[in-house]
């Protein structure tokens, strides 16, 4: 993480130390926030390449900072909560964040997640397989990384492209969940299945005619996904 600009957005200052102390150890430099609006501000000055986003914080709560954020950048935001509910983690996600965290946590399992996020922005340009799909509604061109529903450009997130893409280039396979997890988001991931139900819903709702009975990216009960 040498060289890396992390931001650590918590309303807790026992927190923003400890987070402070654990990404300095790995070569980051480390900004703080105690809370919404200032990590905001923070976020404009400093251009930092990973955001540490805590949920609960008066003003702005996280859910709002991660919006903000993520319709001006793509920057890779990880949630660290202490609300472990499987809905929060799911709407984390939804709003744009890569990853959620509960407190209490383990700080090499976070400094995981962090390396596995920072991972996702520095692929170099033509790592990714190239290929196109093509028919009357839908075009998924590899090459330029274009995708077009009706003509009309569909704008993903990197993270939705890169599942996307991945399925794409494995058309009519059945990728298991933990092979997407793995690809996408890295080995520290694995386990997080939640994650591949909430970026297939949200690609379905951009891409799919009627989300409910796609005719695209298919789901293999128990198993996992297949692009059609």
């Amino acid at each position: 993480m040498q060289g890396k600009i992390i931001l650590a957005i918590d309303d807790d200052p026992q927190m923003l130390r400890l987070l402070e102390h654990i990404f300095s150890k790995e070569g980051a430099q480390v900004c703080t926030a105690a809370g919404g609006q200032e990590g905001l501000r923070q976020f404009y000055k400093y251009r930092p390449h990973l955001v540490i986003l805590d949920v609960m914080m008066p003003e702005i709560n996280g859910w709002q900072v991660c919006s903000r954020i993520c319709q001006m950048s793509d920057v890779p935001i990880i949630f660290l909560s202490a609300r472990r509910d499987e809905g929060e983690i799911i709407h984390g996600l939804d709003v744009g964040a890569i990853g959620y965290v509960t407190k209490p946590f383990s700080p090499p399992v976070l400094v995981a997640r962090a390396r596995a996020a920072l991972r996702q922005t520095e692929l170099a340009p033509g790592t990714e397989k190239t290929g196109t799909y093509r028919d009357d509604y839908l075009t998924v061109d590899l090459d330029a990384s274009r995708v077009t529903v009706r003509g009309e450009r569909v704008k993903l997130t990197k993270t939705e492209y890169r599942i996307l893409a991945y399925l794409v280039e494995n058309a009519g396979r059945v990728l298991t969940r933990q092979q997407i997890l793995e690809y996408v988001w890295g080995r520290e991931y694995r386990d997080s299945i939640d994650y591949t139900h909430v970026y297939m819903w949200r690609l379905r709702q951009k891409l799919e005619e009627d989300p409910q009975n796609p005719r695209y990216l298919l789901t293999k009960h128990g198993l996992g996904y297949r692009f059609q």
